[in-house]
């Protein structure tokens, strides 16, 4: 209660800074510092406040288990799970895309779809960049800043908070089933919370944020380079008349779905022989279990 009564406050006085000084623009740039302000107010700020406050020494980052981080073998084998992750995570989406609600829900059905086509239409508005500059912003923005800030407050605070009082297998599906509903997509749900408890795991395993931190970067960093890549490919291609030559996708966004689904199947197999490797041959510390006295 003491991490949403926080989250909604700053959440609000950000929506009204952003209100006076952008006056509810509808401008990119506009949209990119709401997205940067809630970001910061409703997931960065409140888990630093909320560990400073349950930490008996006021030592937020050692509640949160950032104090600490892990040998570069299990951040490269971190890195290398979420890229070979990208073909399963694809395949995921595909068959969570294929999922149609009865016929007695259509309206919902066709709700749902037109607020995810919104949403990928802004999406894709934030995405557009001129050269580095506008890349390494997006990188910032869309990859490095929510991973930071959804892991502090998903797995550091809402597991960590669950973990006492449930079973650590719980509270890491839990916090990964509102993990992924809180992004208000049903056709990335599955996906989307399967990695969230990835994550959960591999904080359980490693007893540091900062590995799931990471692997979070990479799984966002991924896509935001390769929209570009595809951009610019997509522009080496166009043809004079117009149009984009065939082959000129966003690979990254295809590979292990629809035709490729096996190569889906083989990435879920790689990740699985990675993540045992990630289990079984480090000296990992334990996941140690937080109350509010503590």
């Amino acid at each position: 209660m003491t991490w949403l009564g926080i989250m909604s406050v700053l959440t609000l006085i950000a929506m009204v800074v952003w209100t006076v000084v952008w006056h509810g623009s509808q401008e990119t740039e506009s949209l990119k510092w709401l997205q940067f302000l809630q970001t910061v107010a409703t997931f960065l700020l409140p888990p630093v406040l909320c560990a400073w406050l349950w930490d008996s020494g006021h030592r937020p980052f050692h509640w949160l288990q950032m104090d600490k981080g892990a040998g570069w073998q299990v951040f490269a084998l971190a890195i290398g799970i979420m890229v070979c992750a990208i073909p399963a995570i694809n395949l995921l989406a595909d068959l969570n895309g294929r999922i149609r609600l009865p016929e007695s829900l259509a309206g919902i059905e066709a709700w749902i779809k037109a607020m995810e086509a919104s949403a990928m239409a802004l999406t894709e508005r934030f995405l557009a960049a001129d050269g580095i500059g506008g890349l390494l912003l997006n990188l910032g923005l869309m990859a490095l800043l929510p991973a930071l800030a959804e892991e502090m407050s998903f797995r550091g605070v809402l597991q960590g908070v669950l973990s006492p009082q449930r079973h650590t297998h719980v509270a890491i599906w839990v916090t990964a089933f509102i993990f992924s509903a809180i992004h208000m997509q049903f056709y990335g749900f599955i996906p989307r919370m399967m990695m969230g408890a990835l994550f959960g795991y591999v904080f359980v395993w490693t007893g540091s944020l900062w590995v799931p931190i990471v692997m979070h970067f990479i799984n966002n960093g991924i896509a935001v380079v390769s929209y570009q890549i595809a951009t610019f490919r997509n522009q080496a291609f166009s043809s004079p008349a117009g149009g984009d030559r065939e082959g000129a996708n966003n690979i990254a966004d295809t590979i292990g779905a629809g035709d490729t689904w096996w190569v889906g199947v083989i990435s879920l197999l790689v990740v699985a022989f990675l993540v045992w490797i990630l289990i079984t041959s480090q000296d990992l510390p334990g996941y140690v279990r937080r109350t509010r006295k503590e």
